[in-house]
């Protein structure tokens, strides 16, 4: 690895803009070889055992080096925050690999196993990546809710204002057909955002066609309406100059009126195809025929692919005159493939130079044979003390900060009293009570939902706290002496952000919030409501969030078709299977209040654990009555993922195992049939999630403690040959597995059909959930 202290004596950087504009255009070449030269080693040299394409995006490289050079050399402040576009990770590798930050071995090993990542990875890459990029469009969104995230710490004096940054978006033009970004941009606005940039690379190609031409004019339309400044950079300084020239008006209205597909076959014809085609079509006006003549062919086509994106003195300017605070898109005119040789071909998003190919480009760059991977090969010693001295004085030369905000003391939460309560409801009054508690916990709590703050009981905790506003805003009912439950008042010291009827929307600003510690140092305790069957609308986000590794905490509620009378549309059934199938989110689903305290207790410390996750609360608005504890000792066990309730006896032939809303079902048919069956065992999941997570890595070995898992130790109380029924309100599978654990006969119930409206008596005797049912899929087990 290239470090400050290997390398030569560094030398001033240039000060007159011609002279620092041409260093640039050096850095700019560099990364645009390097990026190339990674993907082309690891796709042609570096040996293939399986024989599965490697791949690389060259174009989507070449397309945007220019840019990246402009602000990673130029324009970022340190506390700047950018999330690069996913396909032009190996521009970001190489910007770090001139910057001493990354290593040859990592460049060798793109793709490969512990090298550099596909797309930017905060988590798996070991250079400084702010923002995960790879799912289109999330990383985008996310610097709007990073930015609100910022104003928020700045707002509640956890963060100074002189450290504030800019949130950067590097997006290809293709992003813009992702709708998250319009649902994040109608937030943004609603919350009065700074402090963003989104890039454009507009490129004006996609993976498998060229853009639509329409389309341009509407996005300026699009984000004016939003608040934005609005940056069109479509002509470099060359076609600039040329449109002063006789003819040059012509040539600028061709240019701007020329379709996107004609444009990108041009640039691939070269400079022959482009004087044939201009020569066709305004040759015969004035003054054009002499501006072609006064250019070869060499220099036609540079004229011609001039364009803004491509143009470093062009970009720099546009940067330096957005210094405010006032939210930028810049769309960049580019070329994919520019400088290589399939620029601008249709099916270069995927293109690989061949070996003849990028020998060419070798040589173009003057870079000598056996120098590859040299990271200033190729630029001249005359000029190689500044350029060193240019990465070493760029204000983005920094590793990633070490961030590690203090942990927050989590204090006790006795669970809320009442003999019969709903776990939704519990769950609000926990928050109140942490609310008014007024411990560091509890001022470090930020709650957001869509549009379901009400419902999901949050409304208490907004009554104490407020709403996060940066200009006060007035509760006009309570001003009016107009009764309401609801009393919320907006300002700079509230600490809920509310939301529209968004889920990506949600799962994006939890993971702006839960990132909070690693990106600005401060660490927020986000805590998001919605309810459990439209998880689904923003799953992609919440995988973005939870693969970024944000920590936040998920209450999805009402559950199931225990919600009753809201039908099949709102009655979730997968969300258990959600969870298991998903990294970095512990699912758990308690049955009774004192469960919830518990465990809500373990998320809020999970949450802030360095080797921790982010956490998913499934609860229910349905009243269950409350039982006596005789001690603590279920409390662990709780935490693990499920306890006994009713330990089996030693000559049990069978268990009831439960979970959530329908422990009352389960405790009326372990009555009825306890008689019966002495012995009968009731095990109580709390996570089928965990279970199933330590028992399937110790199966794997891949545990760190490969003594019998929570799960296995669980059932070997339970006497060998004795069936298991199990018993949710939601899909079977998520329970059904634990016959699996040591060979049991298992008789599963669930919900794996859409339900519909109807008491609950009748809804969970049609769907097999009432304790008659587990009666009689307890007799199954006996009669196979």
């Amino acid at each position: 690895m290239a470090t400050r202290s290997a390398r030569a004596a560094s030398a001033p950087v240039p000060e007159t803009l011609p002279d620092r504009i041409a260093m640039l255009d050096m850095v700019d070449r560099r990364l645009r070889w390097l990026s190339a030269w990674t993907i082309h080693s690891a796709n042609h040299l570096r040996p293939s055992a399986d024989g599965l394409k490697i791949g690389g995006h060259q174009a989507s490289c070449a397309s945007i080096s220019t840019i990246m050079t402009a602000l990673y050399f130029h324009a970022l402040g340190p506390n700047d925050k950018v999330a690069v576009k996913p396909h032009a990770g190996p521009v970001l590798h190489a910007i770090h690999y001139l910057l001493g930050s990354q290593s040859r071995q990592q460049l060798e090993a793109f793709r490969g196993f512990g090298g550099a990542q596909s797309y930017p990875s905060r988590t798996k890459d070991v250079i400084p990546v702010d923002f995960s990029t790879g799912s289109v469009g999330l990383g985008v969104a996310i610097t709007a809710f990073a930015s609100l995230v910022q104003d928020y710490l700045v707002a509640h004096q956890a963060m100074d204002r002189k450290d504030v940054g800019r949130m950067v978006a590097l997006m290809g033009d293709a992003e813009l057909d992702e709708g998250n970004i319009y649902e994040c941009l109608i937030e943004a606005y609603k919350h009065d955002i700074r402090n963003c940039w989104w890039i454009v690379d507009y490129n004006r190609q996609s993976l498998d066609h060229t853009t639509a031409d329409r389309m341009f004019r509407r996005f300026d339309d699009i984000f004016r309406t939003c608040g934005w400044r609005v940056v069109t950079l479509k002509y470099g300084k060359l076609q600039q100059a040329a449109f002063e020239e006789p003819g040059g008006a012509a040539l600028r209205e061709w240019i701007d009126t020329i379709p996107n597909v004609d444009f990108a076959a041009l640039t691939y014809q070269g400079g022959a195809g482009w004087r044939a085609r201009l020569t066709t079509d305004i040759g015969a006006k004035p003054g054009v025929a002499d501006l072609l003549a006064r250019r070869d062919d060499a220099n036609l086509a540079r004229l011609m692919t001039n364009l803004g994106g491509h143009c470093l003195e062009t970009l720099t300017e546009a940067f330096d005159e957005a210094r405010d605070d006032v939210p930028t898109l810049f769309i960049a005119y580019t070329i994919k493939g520019y400088g290589l040789p399939f620029a601008g071909h249709k099916d270069n998003h995927a293109g690989l130079m061949n070996a003849p190919q990028i020998e060419a480009l070798r040589a173009e760059m003057d870079i000598p044979p056996g120098q590859e991977w040299e990271p200033w090969a190729g630029v001249g010693d005359n000029v190689l003390p500044a350029l060193r001295t240019l990465a070493d004085e760029t204000p983005i030369m920094r590793q990633r900060r070490a961030t590690s905000p203090a942990l927050l003391d989590v204090p006790a939460i006795v669970p809320p009293e009442g003999e019969e309560q709903s776990t939704q409801t519990a769950f609000g009054k926990i928050l109140l009570d942490l609310a008014r508690g007024g411990s560091p916990l509890a001022d470090r709590i930020v709650t957001t939902s869509p549009d379901v703050t009400v419902s999901t009981n949050l409304g208490a905790w907004v009554n104490q706290r407020g709403l996060f506003r940066r200009q006060q805003l007035a509760d006009v009912f309570k001003i009016a002496r107009i009764p309401s439950p609801q009393k919320w008042e907006g300002g700079s010291a509230g600490q809920h952000i509310e939301l529209g009827i968004a889920e990506n929307n949600l799962f994006l600003m939890l993971a702006a919030t839960g990132l909070a510690g690693a990106i600005f140092g401060e660490r927020l305790i986000p805590i998001g409501t919605v309810y459990d069957p439209f998880i689904a609308r923003g799953l992609d986000a919440l995988n973005y969030a939870c693969y970024q590794d944000a920590r936040f905490i998920l209450v999805a509620t009402p559950s199931g078709l225990t919600l009753g009378r809201e039908g099949g549309a709102h009655q979730s059934i997968n969300p258990p299977l959600i969870a298991m199938g998903q990294p970095g989110l512990r699912h758990y689903e308690p049955a009774f209040v004192d469960e919830l305290s518990v465990l809500m207790e373990e998320a809020f410390r999970l949450i802030q654990a360095e080797d921790g996750e982010a956490v998913y609360f499934r609860l229910t608005t349905r009243v269950v009555a409350q039982i006596a504890r005789q001690d603590d000792a279920w409390k662990s066990g709780a935490i693990q993922g499920g306890y006994w309730l009713k330990p089996p006896g030693e000559q049990a032939e069978a268990a009831l195992v439960v979970m959530g809303a329908l422990a009352t079902e389960a405790l009326a048919a372990w009555e009825q049939m306890i008689d019966d069956l002495p012995g009968l065992g009731l095990l109580v999941v709390t996570s089928p999630d965990l279970l199933h997570r330590e028992w399937s890595e110790r199966l794997a070995g891949t545990g760190s403690d490969q003594s019998p898992s929570h799960i296995e130790a669980l059932l070997a109380t339970l006497p060998p040959g004795a069936g298991l029924v199990t018993v949710l309100d939601g899909s079977p599978a998520a329970l059904s597995w634990l016959g699996g654990v040591d060979g049991r006969r298992v008789s599963p119930l669930g919900v794996d059909r859409f339900g519909q409206t109807g008491e609950l008596s009748d809804l969970y005797r049609r769907y097999r959930l009432d304790p008659d049912a587990i009666v009689h899929a307890t007799a199954t087990l006996f009669a196979s």
